[in-house]
């Protein structure tokens, strides 16, 4: 099984990624948010834009992209952001397009908020929410959802 480490801040991750790539380690793999609607063919031609430069040695099949922001990945699985959130979420009020890689992020976070304001968890809160959510996910409705995560899981699987 892959390990998972949250790395805090999307640079960090890029240079906790680079450190385990130049101790040899090619097993490592980079997952970050896109941060913006995806144009280029491949991750490391995407993470230019952050002047980011694939380590020597790194290969395209060990970076991976979140759609424009991890928490898209939640709108793929509504039923599962229900029950954490439980009564009082309201999912028609999130955002309603079904290409989750396409939504804005601002409005994908917007929309957590929107939803899940009335219950008793509150807002969204990345801290307190996002991995206990993660952890509901049906893996193969975000992966239907989100041609970035089924190459992930691919790639996890080989």
């Amino acid at each position: 099984m892959p390990r998972i480490e949250a790395c805090g801040s999307r640079e960090n991750a890029y240079q906790d990624f680079r450190d385990a790539i130049s101790k040899g380690d090619r097993t490592a793999m980079l997952l970050v948010d896109a941060e913006g609607p995806v144009t280029a063919s491949n991750p490391w031609d995407h993470l230019k834009n952050d002047n980011w430069d694939r380590p020597g040695g790194a290969t395209n099949d060990q970076c991976h992209l979140m759609v424009q922001v991890m928490e898209s990945w939640f709108l793929a699985d509504r039923e599962a952001l229900q029950s954490h959130y439980g009564q009082g979420f309201r999912p028609q009020a999130l955002p309603q397009n079904p290409d989750i890689e396409r939504i804005a992020k601002d409005d994908v976070l917007a929309g957590l908020n929107r939803a899940a304001r009335d219950t008793a968890k509150g807002t969204y809160n990345k801290s307190n929410d996002s991995f206990t959510i993660l952890e509901k996910l049906a893996p193969a409705k975000v992966m239907q959802a989100s041609r970035y995560a089924n190459r992930l899981i691919e790639a996890l699987m080989n």
